[in-house]
């Protein structure tokens, strides 16, 4: 049956493919992937060759037409990020509208995404939490940190190493340096650290030492 299967791949630790995710890997006829030297490197050590394409933010409205075509002529279509769940902060949403649109069937398989572990092993309440993924760069980023201060329900925010200082000064700025919040970073990897205090501690922290790798910032909602 043709269709279009959104691929979780590892966010660090390969033992976390799981075997669903091995099975549609095998059994499509090409596999769409943001980075195809970063996904080759899975393949290899799954010991699976597969025609693979790049497909990637600069590339997925130019792609889309022709890889709803694909799966309309028959084709099992695969849609990979670097790490995680496509469409999770990463290309994916604009082609499963597509396909949705074209009533193409979409199969959709569960696995690691880097939020959840995230958030559970914040410490702060999970039963009720709002994922804002990465902040806007540069206009409209303080207005974003405004709404997020009221909330009432924990966040989550996705951010790169070289601008959690920057984040955790306006964090400290416009949701106060009392707040409470976990730092994750690494996760599933070797230098997996959780760091749990308030934003004034945390920002003293990261201040001192050099943060380094993906990370995952957990902030309790207001009041909390």
């Amino acid at each position: 049956m043709s269709k279009l299967i959104l691929i979780p791949t590892p966010i660090g630790n390969l033992k976390d493919i799981t075997l669903r995710a091995i099975d549609a890997i095998q059994s499509v006829d090409v596999l769409l992937a943001e980075d195809t030297r970063h996904t080759g490197k899975l393949l290899k050590h799954l010991k699976i060759e597969k025609k693979m394409l790049p497909y990637h933010a600069h590339n997925e409205h130019r792609l889309m037409e022709s890889i709803v075509d694909k799966i309309k002529s028959k084709e099992i279509v695969g849609l990979v990020s670097d790490a995680g769940t496509p469409g999770i902060s990463d290309p994916g949403f604009l082609l499963v509208r597509e396909c949705v649109k074209a009533g193409v069937h979409i199969e959709t398989l569960p696995g690691p995404t880097a939020f959840i572990p995230a958030l559970v092993g914040s410490g702060l309440p999970c039963d009720k939490f709002y994922f804002e993924g990465f902040l806007p760069h540069k206009k409209g980023r303080q207005s974003r940190l405004k709404f997020l201060a009221n909330l009432p329900c924990t966040i989550v925010l996705y951010e790169s190493p070289h601008r959690l200082i920057k984040t955790l000064e306006q964090i400290s700025d416009i949701l106060g340096q009392d707040r409470k919040i976990c730092i994750v970073r690494e996760l599933t990897k070797i230098h997996e650290s959780f760091h749990r205090g308030d934003v004034s501690t945390q920002l003293e922290y990261f201040k001192k030492v050099l943060p380094k790798g993906e990370i995952v910032i957990v902030i309790g909602g207001n009041g909390i």
